[in-house]
């Protein structure tokens, strides 16, 4: 799966962050989720992130504790592909 570089701009400078698309496509539905927009919910995690952290990284850990905790649809604390994997 290939990574893609993005770019947006956080208070008031352009930063970029390199994701795998299902990444980017599950940011993009947490942030609608949470009414903000996605350069918004960007800033959030930035700020929050540890400093020794890079952005791109920052990212994919929260959309997975986002997923984890249900935020993305399905049950909490379950990835989809192990519910499918147990139901075959």
């Amino acid at each position: 799966m290939a990574v893609r570089k993005r770019s947006v701009a956080i208070a008031g400078h352009r930063t970029s962050f390199s994701v795998e698309e299902p990444f980017y496509r599950a940011l993009k539905r947490l942030a609608e989720a949470r009414q903000i927009s996605l350069a918004a919910l960007i800033a959030r995690i930035d700020a929050e992130r540890p400093r020794d952290a890079n952005l791109s990284s920052a990212i994919r850990i929260h959309v997975l504790n986002a997923a984890l905790a249900g935020e993305l649809g399905g049950r909490p604390g379950v990835h989809p592909a192990v519910t499918a994997r147990r139901r075959t």
